[in-house]
């Protein structure tokens, strides 16, 4: 927390709210659907790429904000298993800016002891953005402080087949398979996720109220908030007002008692604040 209050303003909003925190109550994971850039350019009369271009800045400020808080895990819906329906330009753009993202920030990853992972079907993405992932992934691997996820040709769906595959194989190979018994914690420990706490928040810009395949099984019990911001509009004082409505959610669990925070006002579960952006 001091880490981040070092670099606000003091007396600004930002720091208003980041001092309001409860360290002991943060999310321990928090995932994030970065919706908007195209509707963002748009009204710009811009092209798609542009919107595209300035989603990375709030990528940026994310990492770095949840790294400074002391958050665990923080995963970002980068590209999912659908989008390779869009045209072929536009994912190329796509492609483009991950390269200049992981050029740009894989040194300042390292210095703020962030360890970078990928998740979903990284084999089917084209060779050279594997590899240069890969190698990002690699070069981080030794670090202990925050574990950035990015989900990359990731559906939800998916990665619960891909993990009940992964157990059949393991019986089989075992000579086991007659025996084989699916549970909630051998099923959990072959995702991709494995080892990282279920997530407590999911933030959702650009106003939809969906989920859209994201991390089914770790969003069992996340705490949802949706806001009108447009990816590229959301800045480092919306990501601490979602952190700051979580910390008065009432989280029951399925429970009578509350583990933490005031209780929820009617209708208040998922959060839409403040005009569209």
């Amino acid at each position: 927390m001091q880490e981040l209050l070092a670099i606000l303003p003091p007396g600004s909003r930002e720091y208003e709210v980041a001092r309001s925190l409860d360290p002991a109550r943060l999310p321990a994971h928090v995932g994030i659907i970065m919706d908007g850039n195209g509707r963002w350019a748009r009204r710009r009369s811009l092209p798609r790429a542009a919107g595209h271009r300035a989603g990375v800045e709030p990528v940026r400020m994310s990492v770095e904000t949840c790294a400074r808080l002391g958050i665990r895990s923080l995963t970002l819906y980068a590209f999912s298993a659908e989008n390779w329906k869009r045209p072929r330009t536009e994912v190329e753009t796509l492609w483009r800016l991950l390269h200049y993202y992981l050029g740009r920030e894989v040194a300042h990853l390292m210095e703020n002891n962030i360890r970078l992972r990928a998740i979903g079907r990284i084999h089917a993405l084209p060779k050279e953005v594997r590899r240069q992932l890969e190698d990002a992934v690699a070069a981080t691997a030794g670090n202990s402080g925050l574990i950035l996820n990015l989900a990359i040709n990731y559906s939800g769906r998916a990665e619960i087949v891909d993990a009940v595959n992964a157990l059949i194989e393991e019986a089989r190979l075992a000579g086991a398979l007659d025996r084989l018994v699916v549970d909630e914690e051998s099923l959990a420990s072959r995702l991709s996720t494995a080892g990282q706490p279920d997530v407590d928040l999911l933030i959702r810009t650009s106003g939809e109220l969906r989920i859209s395949n994201f991390l089914l099984w770790q969003i069992a019990y996340a705490e949802l908030y949706v806001t009108p911001t447009l990816w590229p509009d959301f800045d480092r004082l919306a990501l601490l007002e979602a952190i700051a409505a979580y910390q008065k959610r009432d989280r029951r669990f399925g429970g009578i008692e509350a583990v933490h925070g005031a209780p929820v006002e009617q209708g208040s579960l998922i959060g839409v604040p403040g005009p569209a952006a």
